[in-house]
């Protein structure tokens, strides 16, 4: 997959909604959020984002691609998203999956958003 189609992809899950994120999350993806519990895995990842309202504007800045084998892709950059008066600035990862010709899923995704602090629970 060339770089334009993989940040289209990616664009495509930050605005596209649920029909999208069945379609495109697979059922073994792993993913790191910022909402309890924070860890997802399997169908509580994608249950997770699938209750994510879509985003109107998305702008990914510093984007990074790697190809480390054939037929896995993974990507790191900052986004900037907004919705109404809502915006969301945060560092991301996801690793996608070739499935066949063409075919992509998305097996890991990560945010760290910008500008929160998170405590760590052993400080609690």
């Amino acid at each position: 997959m060339e770089d334009e189609r993989i940040w289209r992809y990616e664009k495509e899950l930050w605005t596209g909604g649920d029909e999208v994120y069945s379609e495109r999350v697979s059922d073994d993806c792993l993913m790191a959020l910022p909402a309890e519990p924070y860890v997802f895995g399997g169908e509580q990842a994608t249950k997770a984002v699938q209750d994510t309202p879509k985003w109107d504007e998305v702008e990914f800045l510093d984007t990074q691609v790697s190809r480390p084998q054939e037929g896995l892709i993974v990507i790191a950059y900052r986004v900037q998203a907004k919705r109404a008066e809502k915006s969301y600035h945060a560092v991301c990862t996801s690793t996608l999956r070739r499935l066949a010709h063409e075919e992509w899923d998305v097996v890991q995704h990560q945010q760290t958003p910008l500008g929160v602090i998170v405590a760590d629970p052993a400080d609690a």
